[in-house]
């Protein structure tokens, strides 16, 4: 996000200088008048739209507004800045008032500052963006878009014009201080003044400002309910393909189109409602999208699939993640819906295969960073080739599914046959240049009460036809919202369970258990305690994450997990296990990461009957572990103890638990891991490209401080062996990894698994590896396998898969 530091005055602050004539020459020089001055159109932030008539007579809305837009490539950050308005004749003691901003306007978007209401109107405006308190005339006066909070003291145009304070400026009505020759005329207690379509300014108020219905939007795209314009007639000039450009975002945004031509291919009547329009005469540009999504808002559409319909509405962009780096999708809002016919046949959809799925996944990001202004490229780039589909007809056939059904009833599907396949009928992610450009997320465009969603787990099949409009999803990339889904097959994937241990092998086990708390449900405990005991064994030791304090979520200052960790033992021992003891240092209240008042940490579970912990005491939430002695009398200070927990590199994150165990008389030494969580990073999809992985940086640090420790307990004893397990949140290829292998202190067994079997999660239709054991290099001797329970199921304990490691100490 880009926030400028300081205002860039534009050529229009250099106005009028005094011309400085010889008294002489004063009386026979004739000097011709100068033109008025005229600025290069604005490249970012200006003011869009403004209405004084809210809540006065005979006015719809209740509420002045001034709507922002951003021309530029990049967010403009707002924070410091103001909105100001003053009379449209000041006198000597009239003063302008002030409506301080913050936030950024969005790339193309729009950013809506209410003001006043009157006492009449019977519409709200939709949530805005900023609130202030000015009383807007609805006939005449003028407002600016500042940098600074402080009042403007300028009374004339020249002299605001001088000002550098001033970023744009807006004079209505019979406004003295405006920009160019005239103000805007025609405002009213039921018409605003607007950028014209293209958002011109030339600096020429009355050339580049119209009177018409007011149209407020907000950052969102969300427009005022009950304010549409009239049904249109005939079809108007503007085609879809005009709309959707050779960009990602419309030129036309934040203007209202009218007639636009189309034949609705879906409706969505939840979640973020509308319907889906193609044009039925696309143009011979394979980079314009001939789909469009119009967006009803909280009304249900009325249209049917077939409809032919002419749509009135305002071309707005909706990020569904713009913190997260999401793509836009360019949409009508706020719309004039005219049936002309129904039953019409829908345009033939695009195959999407891997014949036509480019295998570059994205193009150079612009000066900006973002691809957002780069003209697309469908035949060479992935991302551009989807974004040129957007809203249009596209069709999947015979399609593996690569990530099971989840709680939202959506699953990822693999349009590429190319892409790297993983050993049980995933996609594997195996390094940031090889995202997989086949993946697609499939919803359906019904209710699941009025049609039941596949419930499919990786390596079933879709088969026959799956086809419906290209939309983009925040959770995820682009997705095919399906009006036709495919027949499933059940290819039958099986829960794997692990290879027997032998007597004189050591059994250490790693599990992500999701937020286990002693509130969950009895099943939740049974379902997680048959994956330990039934999949994984009975591993000698397990280091769990993620286990919550004894009342979950409940933010009271409770910290003791005991009721959780009993209740989970006695679950295991009614599967069939044994009777476990555990280990585990309490987190200060809040200072660990996760989910708000649930006080997650890693915890060590341990068969008595096969393993003995060296309890050692001293360990604390704030003390630092250390290590004493050498060779075989090396040891750790505390056990169970912290890894340097007041590090800088755990603030809001687990701490490293580790433990001294002892088997078979060998010592062995256990860290529990769980790094800080990707939540921030911008996804492979975003319009951000390369992505910034900006969680990586203090998992780096965290790797770091990790590797240290362990080099500083192989210094004391070289022969010490050392199991490092758990959730660290990045991948094998990554840099966090590469700084906990520094040196070779540890070795990630993952990398010793066959390529198609390295992955312990599925996100986005991917599957990854974000779980790890590794282990020193006197261990030697290490059976590791990943155990394939929850990750690729539908039906899942847990969002990870759990790990164990055998080892001979």
């Amino acid at each position: 996000m880009t926030t400028p530091t300081a205002p860039r005055p534009r050529s229009r602050r250099a106005l009028l200088r005094a011309a400085v004539v010889p008294a002489g020459l004063a009386a026979s020089l004739v000097l011709a008048p100068l033109p008025a001055a005229v600025a290069a159109p604005s490249a970012d932030a200006l003011i869009a739209e403004v209405y004084g008539g809210g809540g006065n007579s005979g006015a719809t809305l209740k509420n002045d507004f001034v709507e922002l837009a951003n021309r530029g490539g990049a967010a403009f950050g707002l924070d410091g800045w103001s909105v100001q308005y003053i009379s449209a004749a000041p006198g000597p003691n009239s003063q302008w008032g002030v409506t301080p901003l913050t936030g950024s306007i969005a790339p193309g978007g729009r950013y809506l500052v209410a003001e006043s209401a009157g006492a009449a109107g019977t519409v709200e405006l939709p949530a805005p963006d900023a609130a202030g308190s000015l009383a807007l005339s609805g006939t005449s006066g003028t407002v600016a878009l500042v940098h600074g909070t402080d009042p403007l003291t300028c009374k004339t145009a020249a002299d605001c014009a001088a000002d550098p304070r001033v970023r744009d400026l807006v004079g209505f009505g019979t406004a003295v201080v405006h920009e160019g020759a005239a103000s805007v005329p025609g405002a009213s207690n039921t018409a605003s003044v607007a950028r014209k379509a293209g958002l011109p300014d030339t600096d020429e108020n009355a050339a580049d400002l119209a009177a018409g219905a007011p149209t407020p939007t907000n950052s969102r795209g969300e427009v005022a309910e009950g304010s549409t314009p009239t049904g249109p007639t005939e079809p108007g000039t503007v085609r879809i393909h005009d709309i959707q450009g050779r960009t990602r975002l419309a030129e036309r945004t934040g203007r209202t189109v009218a007639g636009v031509p189309g034949v609705v291919t879906g409706v969505r009547a939840y979640g973020s409602k509308g319907f889906w329009i193609q044009d039925t005469a696309p143009d011979a540009d394979p980079a314009t999208s001939e789909g469009l999504f119009v967006y009803t808002g909280s009304a249900n559409p009325t249209v049917k699939v077939g409809d032919a319909v002419l749509v009135t509405g305002k071309v707005t962009e909706y990020y569904p993640n713009f913190n997260g780096g999401s793509q836009s999708l360019t949409q009508l809002s706020n719309p004039a819906v005219t049936v002309v016919s129904s039953g019409n046949p829908l345009p033939a959809p695009v195959v999407v295969d891997t014949r036509n799925i480019p295998g570059t996944y994205s193009p150079a990001a612009g000066a900006d960073g973002t691809v957002n202004g780069v003209t697309l490229d469908p035949e060479k780039y992935t991302l551009d080739f989807y974004e040129s589909l957007e809203g249009m007809l596209v069709e999947v056939r015979d399609v593996r599914v690569v990530q099971a059904t989840d709680k939202y009833n959506e699953l990822w599907v693999a349009a590429d046959k190319q892409d790297q396949k993983s050993k049980r009928g995933g996609l594997l992610y195996q390094s940031y240049a090889e995202p997989n450009v086949g993946r697609l997320m499939v919803q359906q465009q019904a209710l699941v009460s009025q049609q039941p969603f596949p419930v499919a787990n990786v390596g079933d099949v879709l088969t026959g036809t799956t086809s419906g409009p290209l939309d983009y999803n925040q959770f995820g990339g682009y997705t095919l919202v399906a009006g036709t889904l495919g027949a499933l097959q059940d290819n039958h994937l099986q829960r794997e369970v692990t290879a027997p241990a032998g007597e004189r092998e050591l059994t250490v086990a790693t599990y992500n258990v999701e937020n286990l708390a002693a509130t969950n449900p009895d099943a939740k405990f049974a379902e997680l305690a048959a994956g330990v005991v039934t999949h994984l064994r009975s591993p000698d030791i397990v280091a769990l994450e993620e286990i919550q304090d004894n009342n979950g979520a409940k933010n009271d200052g409770t910290v003791d997990a005991g009721q959780t960790l009993a209740k989970f033992v006695a679950a295991i021992k009614a599967a069939g296990g044994p009777a476990y003891d555990w280990r585990s240092v309490d987190p200060q209240d809040g200072k660990d990461g996760g989910e708000p008042g649930g006080n997650i940490r890693q915890v060590f579970l341990f068969n008595p009957q096969r393993v003995s912990f060296t309890d050692i005491p001293g360990g604390t939430a704030t003390t630092a572990v250390d290590v004493a002695g050498t060779g075989a009398a090396a040891s750790l200070t505390a056990s169970p103890g912290r890894i340097a927990p007041e590090d800088a590199a755990w603030a809001n994150s687990r701490k490293p638990l580790v433990g001294q165990f002892s088997f078979r008389g060998k010592k062995v030494f256990v860290i529990a891991n769980h790094f800080n969580s990707k939540g921030g990073d911008q996804g492979i999809d975003s319009r951000f490209q390369a992505p910034t992985r900006s969680s990586e940086v203090q998992r780096i640090a965290q790797a770091t401080v990790e590797q240290a420790f362990v080099a500083k307990l192989l210094a004391a004893d070289k022969e010490a062996k050392v199991v490092s397990v758990g959730d660290f949140n990045d991948y094998q290829f990554s840099p966090a990894l590469a700084a906990l292998t520094k040196d070779g202190v540890l070795r990630d067994l993952v990398d010793e698994l066959p390529e198609k079997e390295q992955y312990s999660y599925v996100y986005q239709g991917n599957s990854q590896v974000l779980d790890h054991i590794l282990v020193s290099p006197e261990v030697g001797y290490a059976k590791y396998d990943v155990v394939h329970i929850n990750a690729e199921f539908a039906q899942q304990a847990s969002d990870h898969d759990p790990q164990v490691v055998r080892i001979k100490p």
